[in-house]
């Protein structure tokens, strides 16, 4: 993979990634790719971003265990809180989106809204 900067400049060619502290940070060897198994990357658009940020909002409302641990895990401080980045999403994109990426963001709204809500009102 071909690393460049906001400049288009080729970072691996040209001296490769700096740290904070302006000096190149050690490259890591990288593993050859197996030729029989193209491997895609996620395309980063507004429907996948969206779906990601519902994901972590349900690992924190224990409705999924986080891919990490295993576990389920509660934290409803932090569902609020990605909640809440939803809303801010959909008042700052008003007007800007295509009807599908709107009811795409508004359902997951709604949807994990009610579900924090149910929560909340289980918890002691």
């Amino acid at each position: 993979m071909d690393l460049h900067n906001r400049w288009g400049e080729n970072l691996e060619k040209e001296g490769g990634l700096l740290g904070p502290d302006g000096q190149p940070l050690a490259s890591s060897p990288q593993t050859p790719k197996e030729e029989s198994t193209p491997q895609t990357e996620p395309q980063l658009d507004f429907f996948n971003y969206i779906a990601s940020l519902g994901f972590q909002t349900m690992i924190f409302l224990g409705e999924m265990p986080n891919p990490i641990t295993n576990q389920v895990e509660k934290n409803l401080k932090q569902a609020k809180f990605l909640i809440d980045t939803l809303i801010i999403l959909r008042d700052k994109t008003k007007g800007n989106l295509s009807k599908e990426e709107d009811d795409l963001l508004n359902g997951s709204i709604y949807e994990l809204q009610m579900r924090y809500v149910d929560l909340s009102k289980k918890a002691p």
